[in-house]
């Protein structure tokens, strides 16, 4: 008679149970067999080599003379993130305020000494002129054991991440942007739309859940070539994986952590950022879709289009363009593009440049779109002001809005600016040494730091972000810091919500527009207000790598009468 599944798996932890029994007294009546001088020599051993491994490691920075909060054992500091008592955004913050007028200071991730940069001109020759010192992120490319991770441009290293770079960059300028506009505005039009058949006075909603249906829809139009309805259809496949796939709450932040401080430990234990599961999903999709193009010969204005043309050779960089970008978004800078060669691209490389493509603007736009629609809602006049220049501007389109009347709307563009500083995507910037660099002392206090390869660097984008010298009354939002008049007193090293520096964010454009297109059409027509849910002042999770909201972004939408 078969016994069931239960009962063995006891029977076999029981036998595991019976055997490290077996083992510890063996071991105990070993112990007693040995002389108290060599008890005491084991004892030794033992907590020397708690100290050489466990407790050594953290006094790095004082040897260094490098000031730096003060660790817990084991955990560094790091375990207020990792207990849940802060986030990652206001750990880095309170470590940077601690020391806001050094150029750096130091911390540990768990056991390994992370450099904090703390002066704008220190962090532009780090991220800009020496950037060859410091070219790769500390979560870097494990293509071995997660190809899809260790495939994209994110992740991707050295002079394969170079010619990668330099391969991709033409499918993000502003005129590639303004093909893709049409695919993204449909989207938006009919985001807006499902909302208006609603008879409610005020739609209540939980903006994060609603906007990753639209972002959903848009990258799964514009990077997959799939037409998607996530409002019609909520528990359609394509939503469905993209959720799971992209959610890196809970356990499933701290693989970043593991990324970049034990990279050999993922190794060894094949630890994947991507399930197999969720893999072989967008493989399915990308290369479905690529058979389909090229059996019946179809061309569409997205990213595979475009990607498809890398894998070709024949995706160019115009010569001349003269769109106007946002005040937000990166540029590129020369990586001795006569040096690089073309890249070989296979269908793996398009599925993971895709992904990652999928990744920002599924997960961090509908994160941007959240705190934004937050800030309208409890700054009424801001959204009001909005409001009167979109509907200027739709006017003035004849109520068919074009790309360059989106690009040419300065008080949008204003409002998206002031929330990517005081909501930027990522908490942080990190950048991994590839060769020995030496910060040199620059003031009395000071003495040169040799910074090793393999050394991970952190720029507190949060910290410097929310900092009053660069910012005055930094928790206020206010989109007239970045008036035209304003912007030039800025600082450019005091923002960089989609980084510094060669390493920058390639799709800002995409995010950008992304971001414009869905709020030109909310704004237009609906009033976005508070709830009783509504969390207010915000309250950061301490659960998300990202910045996010702990008690989610409740609002209403309420409808304007025209």
């Amino acid at each position: 008679m078969k016994m069931p599944s239960n009962e063995v798996k006891l029977r076999k932890f029981q036998g595991i149970g019976h055997h490290l029994t077996g083992i510890v007294r063996g071991f105990t009546q070993y112990i007693r067999t040995i002389p108290i001088a060599s008890h005491l020599a084991l004892i030794l051993v033992f907590l020397y080599l708690l100290y050489h491994f466990l407790i050594k490691p953290h006094s790095y920075w004082k040897e260094k003379g490098v000031k730096n909060v003060k660790p817990v054992p084991i955990f560094g500091n790091v375990f207020v993130n990792i207990a849940q008592k802060k986030s990652i955004a206001e750990m880095t913050k309170t470590m940077y305020d601690a020391f806001r007028n050094e150029r750096y200071s130091g911390m540990y991730q768990l056991l390994k000494p992370v450099l904090i940069i703390h002066d704008p001109e220190l962090i532009k020759t780090v991220t800009i002129k020496d950037f060859d010192h410091f070219t790769d992120h500390s979560t870097g490319s494990h293509e071995d054991v997660d190809p899809l991770w260790g495939r994209n441009l994110f992740a991707m290293v050295g002079e394969s991440w170079r010619d990668m770079r330099n391969t991709l960059s033409p499918a993000f300028t502003s005129s590639k942007m303004r093909t893709m506009f049409t695919l993204i505005n449909e989207c938006a039009e009919n985001f807006s739309k499902y909302y208006l058949k609603e008879n409610q006075d005020v739609i209540k909603l939980e903006m994060k859940d609603t906007y990753t249906r639209a972002t959903n829809d848009i990258i799964a139009s514009c990077a997959f070539g799939i037409k998607c309805d996530s409002l019609e259809y909520p528990e359609n496949t394509f939503y469905t994986i993209a959720k799971k796939a992209f959610n890196f709450s809970g356990l499933r932040q701290n693989l970043f952590l593991l990324y970049s401080t034990f990279p050999k430990l993922m190794k060894f234990f094949g630890w994947k950022l991507f399930s197999d599961e969720m893999s072989e999903f967008f493989r399915g999709v990308i290369n479905e879709t690529i058979r389909i193009r090229e059996e019946k010969s179809i061309v569409r204005p997205d990213m595979i289009h475009l990607l498809l043309e890398a894998q070709k050779g024949s995706l160019k960089e115009e010569s001349n363009n003269t769109i106007a970008d946002s005040f937000a978004s990166t540029h590129e800078f020369n990586l001795g593009k006569q040096k690089s060669k073309l890249v070989q691209f296979t269908n793996e490389d398009i599925t993971a440049q895709a992904l990652i493509f999928f990744l920002g603007g599924f997960d961090t736009t509908s994160y941007l779109m959240c705190f934004l629609s937050y800030e309208l809602a409890v700054n009424p006049e801001i959204q009001e002001k909005l409001r009167n220049e979109i509907s200027a501007t739709w006017e003035e389109c004849q109520g068919n809005l074009t790309y360059e009347a989106l690009n040419g709307m300065k008080y949008l563009d204003m409002v998206i600016c002031e929330v990517l500083r005081k909501w930027p995507p990522f908490p942080i910037m990190d950048r991994i040494c590839t060769k020995d660099y030496t910060i040199k002392a620059i003031r009395p206090e000071e003495k040169d730091y040799n910074v090793k390869k393999n050394d991970i660097i952190i720029i507190p984008i949060f910290g410097i972000h929310r900092d009053p010298e660069y910012y005055p009354n930094p928790e206020k939002f206010d989109p007239e810091r970045f008036a035209p008049e304003n912007r030039v007193k800025l600082n450019s090293s005091t923002y960089f919500p989609f980084g510094s520096g060669p390493r920058n964010c390639i799709g800002s454009r995409f995010a950008i527009l992304e971001n414009k297109t869905i709020m030109f059409h909310m704004i237009r027509n609906f009033q976005v207000v508070p709830t009783e849910k509504t969390t207010i002042p915000m309250v950061i999770s301490k659960k998300q790598f990202i910045i996010s909201s702990q008690h989610g972004f409740w609002l209403g939408l309420k409808k304007i009468v025209n």
